[in-house]
């Protein structure tokens, strides 16, 4: 038997119909009845232990004629029931999950703080013929095509996490400016201390502490863990017992960075 793929586009609802509509007509292709969708919330509202789940049959004709917006809790059901994915049914509502990486890059915050990652990648996917990589290029103008690499593409989980610098965290400044983005990898958590030439060779590290995060240069010295500031800036130097006070939660090998009001 052909199992159709509920969420292609070919097999959604027409885009110019309203939210409403869109599911009334996923219900409909289905061949369920209010009955039915109410009786299989109830099963997924026991199995997942919260009653939030539960898509009465007067809520559920609200949501389907009256245009009335289902909560997430509702939403889920309905994308479960529905064999739909819950980002393309939020995007019916104009919630654009897949947006919230770039979104939340722009809207600042005060304090240092592991990010979400994003789900998909813009990558460029075929360049012009006289791009040349040993050279400083233009890289707008060397790409002739992009396209976005979804973040489920990769079944295992990344080896990364992102940190973001906060809006008021000045203490590696002018070398990391606050709101920068940067990319850590937890499997590098031992501190270096020798083997650069100079500041931009040194390896800066994000450090967990009760409740908070730190991104700076690290020194290890009998249990202590020292957190460095950058020497221009007005942060004085930090100790804490490590790992008790002070996690390492690993090394940035990523960063990026605007170099001018945004």
């Amino acid at each position: 038997m052909a199992i159709r793929n509920l969420n292609h586009p070919a097999e959604l609802p027409s885009s110019d119909m309203n939210p409403g509509t869109r599911l009334r007509r996923s219900r409909e292709r289905l061949g369920l009845t209010y009955r039915d969708v109410e009786r299989a919330s109830y099963e997924l509202a026991c199995q997942r232990g919260r009653p939030d789940f539960i898509v009465h049959l007067s809520r559920l004709a609200d949501i389907e004629n009256r245009d009335v917006t289902p909560s997430i809790y509702k939403l889920y059901s309905l994308a479960a029931i529905y064999h739909l994915e819950p980002h393309v049914v939020c995007q019916w509502y104009d919630v654009p999950f897949e947006d919230y990486f770039s979104d939340s890059s722009r809207l600042i915050a005060p304090n240092t703080h592991l990010a979400a990652a994003p789900s998909k990648l813009r990558l460029p996917i075929r360049f012009d013929p006289a791009f040349d990589p040993g050279r400083t290029e233009f890289l707008t103008r060397m790409v002739e095509r992009w396209g976005d690499m979804e973040g489920a593409f990769f079944r295992q989980p990344s080896k990364y996490l992102y940190g973001y610098v906060g809006a008021k965290d000045m203490r590696m400044h002018p070398l990391l400016r606050p709101g920068s983005l940067v990319l850590v990898d937890p499997n590098l958590r031992q501190v270096q201390i020798s083997g650069w030439t100079n500041e931009y060779e040194r390896p800066l590290y994000f450090i967990e502490l009760h409740g908070e995060f730190r991104c700076c240069w690290c020194q290890c010295e009998g249990g202590k863990l020292i957190l460095i500031p950058h020497p221009l800036s007005s942060f004085a130097p930090e100790v804490y017992r490590h790992p008790e006070e002070a996690e390492i939660v690993g090394q940035v090998v990523g960063v990026a960075m605007r170099l001018g009001p945004s």
